[in-house]
């Protein structure tokens, strides 16, 4: 669906960090407008990880995704997916303010192990563009 692929923006790990911690106004709109600098994006999938860039002995231990929607751009929802509970609850919320989205708990796949949370990320971006293609809600 190229109108979709148009709308949806699958942002890179470093610039997800820098989301969550860096200058926020310039990384989300250099994510969010195209080149005639209209805010294009509809969909964001964010990966999210606990590391701490203020503390180089917490490099990260986990992945989870953040779907932002921005359909309504004055009411954004961002959906939090972590395959380990709710381990990644605070840097979700904080990355999810920082983009000025309210937050909601979607139910999740959950891992049994210590780590296969990136193949969780990927299958769930997965189930979730293949839902937005049917247009269907997150």
């Amino acid at each position: 669906n190229p109108n979709l692929a148009g709308r949806t923006q699958f942002v890179d790990p470093l610039v997800a960090s820098q989301l969550s911690w860096g200058d926020t106004l310039s990384a989300f709109n250099d994510i969010v407008h195209d080149r005639q600098g209209h805010d294009t994006a509809d969909f964001l999938f964010l990966p999210v990880n606990d590391a701490d860039p203020t503390d180089l002995d917490r490099r990260g231990s986990h992945w989870s995704l953040l779907l932002v929607d921005r359909l309504n751009r004055h009411s954004p929802v961002a959906y939090h997916y972590d395959s380990s509970g709710s381990y990644n609850a605070g840097p979700a919320s904080q990355l999810a303010e920082r983009l000025g989205a309210r937050l909601e708990w979607p139910r999740a796949p959950q891992q049994d192990n210590t780590y296969d949370c990136g193949v969780f990320v990927v299958d769930a971006t997965r189930e979730l563009v293949r839902q937005l293609t049917q247009r269907e809600r997150p």
